[in-house]
């Protein structure tokens, strides 16, 4: 067998002959290559936690290996999609290594979903297993009966869930028996193979299926480590769902770590504290609702708890207010900024030491930008999207953030008009309207569909958000545009206020006006709980539905 993989060079000068890849120089990149080496250096250190059940990183392996093993023994293969319905579970945990250990692709379902949503990716991904847990046999059974084609379905009957049915031939732990724990399991033949396929939360018509690729999933895996500072064997409390965007690639970062998993079924605000004081939580990750969550929760959950913890934040774009709050909570955030298609966060507010000097209210809104590209990401820019040429620092010109680089999709399933509208130029196209400032960091203004243009004049429904999570009674906040005949289109805000708060409509209008140009003010605004997708987004589709159906402006 020849040692040398790849002889072939057009490159001229000494620096040729002989100086290939070879087996002793070169591997594929996949964040599976952490497992068996944290199984092997740190075997008895505890990796995943849920409930009273343990799991050290050597049984881990075994878990995961066995996994593999009986998946192939029911015919699935390279290039085949395995699909998981289940929130942060060991079972999803172990199905991050286990799927593309054996050459398939994990595409992990969102249990939000409806059953229609549920059959559609089954069928686009050809799912040839489902790993189900019984919670969502309900909408998993609906969507299999839509289904053409069958398949194997195992179920997860974890024991901190009563109720549901099971549905398949075997539940998870016996299918696990049929494998074998020394299962002989290799890395991906080229790293650009697929790793996961993770369906986006369109908002009309169908989803589009991303498909990522093993070298990206390592490298945002080892990211994350190097921009968050993460120390070794960090104890991660799983608040971020594993099932949306493969929980940001930390699956495979806590392995690279060493560190410990946390499991959390469902984001709770007593079960979060609780999970903080007894495990001695050190990072966590979610969207801006889960940490306003916590600082609106009564001061006795928090008992106990003298420690920092550190949070990314992300999913959208974080009020100063809600950074300013979990600071003075004791938790340290960093605002990450991503897709699905950049596996997550690939750009990350890097703290600069001079901020520490600045009052907290000015700190918070610098932490709240999207910031610059990750470290391991080639590039993070604002260019203008006709021309392609990049904005200016001014903190005024707008552009479109665009990405390129490793940690970036192989693109769409299935669909190669849109891959190739989202490659447009030799970089990834966000649809995320932004500025950059003169210290070359990045500010979203807007997603470009949600910019209010109102009498000629574009309105950030981003500032006027920013400026009503400044009121003490606003526990949130959206922002979209409303059709006006005299305008042609006004700012309408929806509001949520804090538990026991009060305000009125004008007073918070009048508080706007102090802060912000009067065409910016809402001309309408309407206290109601927002509607939020299952990672904690804002749809404001459905706002703007409700906008249109409010009365004329007075």
């Amino acid at each position: 067998m020849p040692t040398l993989l790849d002889t072939a060079t057009t490159k001229a000068g000494p620096f040729t002959n002989g100086l290939g890849k070879r087996l002793a120089n070169y591997t594929q990149l996949s964040p599976l290559s952490f497992l068996p080496k944290v199984a092997a250096v740190h075997p008895n250190r505890v990796a995943l936690i849920h409930g009273a059940w343990r799991s050290t990183w050597a049984q881990t392996y075994v878990r995961c290996k066995r996994l593999a093993s009986a998946l192939a023994k029911h015919g699935v293969g390279p290039g085949d999609t395995v699909a998981v319905m289940a929130p942060n579970v060991p079972a999803m945990y172990e199905a991050h290594f286990g799927v593309p250990m054996i050459g398939a692709v994990l595409d992990t379902l969102n249990i939000r979903l409806d059953a229609e949503a549920v059959a559609f990716q089954l069928t686009h991904g050809e799912a040839k297993v489902i790993i189900t847990d019984r919670e969502f046999s309900g909408v998993v059974k609906r969507a299999l009966a839509k289904l053409e084609h069958r398949l194997v379905v195992i179920d997860i009957d974890d024991p901190g869930h009563e109720g549901g049915t099971l549905l398949g031939s075997m539940d998870y732990e016996a299918f696990l028996r049929e494998g074998d724990p020394d299962y002989a399991w290799s890395l991906p033949e080229d790293e650009f193979d697929p790793i996961a396929l993770n369906y986006t939360s369109g908002t009309t018509g169908n989803p589009k299926g991303v498909v990522t690729h093993h070298r990206g999933a390592y490298l945002n895996s080892i990211a994350q480590i190097v921009s968050w500072g993460m120390p070794a064997h960090s104890v991660y409390l799983w608040t971020l769902p594993m099932f949306h965007c493969n929980g940001w690639c930390f699956p495979w970062t806590m392995a690279a770590n060493a560190g410990t998993n946390v499991c959390l079924r469902r984001v709770d605000v007593k079960l979060i504290f609780d999970a903080i004081r007894e495990h001695g939580v050190t990072h966590m990750c979610g969207a801006p609702i889960v940490y306003n969550m916590l600082i609106s929760a009564p001061a006795e959950l928090r008992d106990g708890i003298d420690h920092t913890v550190k949070g990314y934040i992300a999913g959208a774009a974080p009020p100063a207010s809600t950074i300013e709050g979990a600071e003075r909570l004791g938790f340290e955030l960093t605002h990450v900024y991503g897709l699905t298609e950049t596996y997550g966060p690939a750009s990350v507010c890097a703290k600069q030491d001079a901020w520490q000097s600045l009052p907290l209210k000015d700190r918070a809104r610098l932490n709240a930008r999207q910031g610059v590209a990750g470290p391991l990401q080639e590039a993070m820019t604002v260019l203008d999207p006709e021309t392609m040429e990049p904005v200016a620092w001014d903190g005024e010109s707008i552009g479109e953030i665009m990405f390129r680089g490793n940690i970036t999709m192989n693109g769409y399933l299935k669909n190669p008009t849109a891959t190739e509208e989202a490659f447009a130029g030799g970089w990834l196209h966000t649809g995320d309207l932004a500025v950059i400032e003169s210290d070359g960091y990045v500010r979203i203004t807007d997603r470009s569909k949600d910019v209010i243009i109102s009498g000629g004049e574009n309105i950030s429904s981003i500032e006027v958000e920013d400026v009503l999570h400044r009121h003490p009674a606003v526990e949130g906040a959206a922002v979209v545009a409303k059709p006006d005949e005299k305008w042609g289109e006004v700012a309408c805000a929806f509001v949520e206020l804090r538990p026991h708060a009060t305000a009125t409509e004008a007073e918070l209008r009048q508080f706007c006006r102090e802060q912000m140009a009067a065409f910016k003010v809402p001309k309408r605004i309407v206290f109601l709980p927002i509607v939020r997708s299952n990672t904690g987004k804002i749809q404001k589709y459905r706002l703007r539905e409700l906008a249109r159906d409010l009365g004329s402006v007075a």
